[in-house]
């Protein structure tokens, strides 16, 4: 399969060329070609179909030609060795728990996936690659964790100074080796602006072998696809069809993901986008002309972002048409308090306890109910673990969260981290250094 810039002022490139690359040449974000159509797949999924066999499925036309069937087998086999949990909540309404990997976040399943895919390609031509990622929370420590150790690649992790929690700070800072943590004094958009700017930089591209494991880099973006048509398959085998993903959104690659497993052919109703105060996508599908802003602060930290990377993907997919772009996704936005309302009275009607981002989508599904006729299924995609949001939560539901074992190594460890400023010259000559 052929690999385009969302721009189309660059030349077609192969998945791993895209991968590696990260970012195009002209600065866009690179996107399939072609869309491949799976609607006879997902009409026909075996009911006893697991995760890892969808996973496979849906990887092998991106993958075709470049890695045989048994590696690709392989690597869905390896980097998915952690459930994931669809529970039904209230009448109407599900949770897809996407937060029982390693670093207790949906993040793992695209961190986990690109970096098997990288170490197959490191091995296969013996050249080291530099990863430059930005994150405002999960993203980071998923992306250190999926890496540690891996053959062949660096990693260096941007994120904004006292804009992330205590835990997620820990989970990315503590590892060393092959992970550099760097500590833009900035916001979330400082840290992406600077490895954007990195990417396109001549003397960088000519000195380094660099690439991204943001959402912005497809490997990312493909396997969040794959958990869609798992939510699916699973409500499929009840006599449920008609399905509402309602997705809590910063960066938009979640719901870029969604988006691509509905054009592939999987059979959905709707799509929620669901924001805290970074409501620039939610104003778009208003009506609004998408307009990026200086990023706000909130709780829901990871979804604190002004101007979304994917929205220039989710325009792709629906070949730049507005209207049928907000045909079929809806925006939702929501206040610290209104989150804070939702994770209380959510615990104390059902004892089901939620994370700030998994919150805004639980509100946002239960609005849409509220609000429409059409009393379809609706899917709430859990991002996080509560516990990584425990000082939000716990003075809210007046308990503390219970530390898993798997978070404690962490917490215990000396954080490793370098102090930048947001210069870009600054992070330039950091990068040069560490040749």
């Amino acid at each position: 399969m052929r690999f385009v810039s969302t721009t189309g002022r660059s030349e077609e490139v192969s998945f791993f060329e895209a991968m590696r690359s990260g970012l195009a040449p002209d600065g866009g974000l690179y996107m399939p070609k072609e869309i491949p159509d799976l609607s006879s797949l997902f009409r026909d999924l075996p009911m006893d179909m697991d995760f890892k066999q969808i996973a496979f499925e849906l990887s092998r036309p991106f993958l075709h030609g470049e890695l045989e069937e048994h590696v690709i087998r392989s690597v869905s086999n390896d980097a998915f060795n952690f459930p994931l949990s669809l529970k039904r909540i209230v009448p109407g309404i599900h949770v897809l728990e996407l937060f029982h990997g390693p670093t207790l976040a949906f993040k793992d399943f695209g961190a986990r996936f690109m970096a098997r895919l990288f170490s197959e390609k490191a091995s296969k031509e013996g050249q080291k690659v530099t990863i430059l990622v930005a994150t405002s929370g999960d993203t980071g420590s998923a992306v250190a964790n999926g890496f540690y150790n891996v053959e062949g690649v660096d990693v260096c992790i941007l994120y904004p100074k006292g804009k992330v929690s205590p835990l997620q700070e820990k989970q990315m800072t503590t590892l060393g080796g092959n992970i550099t943590a760097i500590e833009i004094d900035g916001v979330f958009d400082d840290c992406q602006r600077l490895v954007k700017k990195a990417f396109v930089d001549p003397e960088l591209s000519r000195m380094m072998n660099l690439s991204s494991a943001n959402s912005i880099n497809i490997a990312r973006l493909l396997p969040q696809s794959f958990y869609y048509v798992y939510a699916f398959n699973e409500l499929k085998k009840t006599g449920i069809t008609d399905l509402v993903f309602s997705v809590p959104s910063g960066n938009f690659g979640n719901l870029t993901g969604g988006l691509l497993a509905k054009i592939m052919g999987m059979h959905v109703k709707h799509f929620l986008a669901a924001t805290n105060r970074n409501d620039v996508v939610p104003g778009f599908l208003r009506g609004d002309k998408f307009t990026p802003k200086p990023s706000i602060q909130t709780i829901s930290n990871a979804m604190d972002v002004g101007d979304p990377s994917n929205f220039v993907r989710m325009q792709h997919l629906y070949n730049h048409s507005d209207e049928a772009l907000r045909n079929d996704v809806k925006g939702y936005s929501y206040t610290d308090e209104s989150t804070r309302e939702t994770i209380r009275d959510v615990y104390e009607r059902t004892g089901y306890l939620m994370c700030p981002h998994t919150a805004i989508g639980y509100r946002a599904a239960a609005e849409y109910r509220s609000s429409t006729s059409n009393r379809f299924e609706s899917v709430v995609l859990a991002t996080a673990h509560p516990v990584k949001f425990r000082d939000v939560i716990e003075p809210v539901i007046n308990q503390s969260i219970e530390i898993p074992v798997q978070l404690e190594e962490s917490l215990q460890s000396d954080k490793k981290s370098i102090p930048l400023s947001a210069e870009y010259n600054d992070f330039k000559a950091l990068l040069l250094a560490g040749r």
